[in-house]
């Protein structure tokens, strides 16, 4: 039976999603105003950016990239800059085109999410910050927001 699941039957036309692997891509941090910014005693300014990126790797194998840039500054100054990327691989098989485009941009970044958070409060900890972790984030009203964006975009190239 989990040979069944594991390895479904090339004739079943059953929907399949395998997660294949979930890795840290690749990590950058930065702290150009240390050690001076660690004996400022203001509130420090936090800016979070998020995006998520997905490509096909193979007919049936797909790349969901989440990023997250996030920067601490002390009067102006960066304290801390991260830059992460949180990769997983996606097996999908048998679903619908206009279904695809919605299980890469919302359930595989749910998915990945959970790790790229851990890895920041980790990176943030061991730059000798306060811990900060990240809220969780709703991404099927991201996805939303971009469809809606782009097809403003689209509108105002027509107009």
């Amino acid at each position: 039976m989990t040979d069944i699941i594991q390895n479904p039957d090339e004739n079943n036309n059953e929907p399949f999603f395998n997660i294949q692997r979930v890795y840290l891509k690749d990590c950058s941090i930065e702290q150009p105003n240390s050690p001076q910014v660690f004996l400022e005693q203001n509130a420090p300014e936090i800016e979070i950016q998020l995006d998520v990126s997905a490509s096909r790797l193979q007919d049936e194998i797909f790349e969901v990239v989440v990023k997250s840039v996030l920067t601490i500054k002390q009067k102006e100054k960066v304290a801390l800059l991260i830059e992460l990327q949180q990769g997983g691989i996606f097996e999908i098989k048998n679903v619908d085109e206009s279904q695809l485009d919605p299980i890469l941009g919302i359930a595989c970044p749910t998915i990945i999410y959970p790790y790229l958070r851990s890895n920041m409060a980790d990176l943030i900890a061991r730059s000798g910050f306060a811990p900060i972790h990240l809220s969780e984030i709703n991404f099927q009203v991201l996805y939303e927001q971009r469809l809606q964006r782009l097809q403003q975009e689209q509108e105002a190239q027509q107009a």
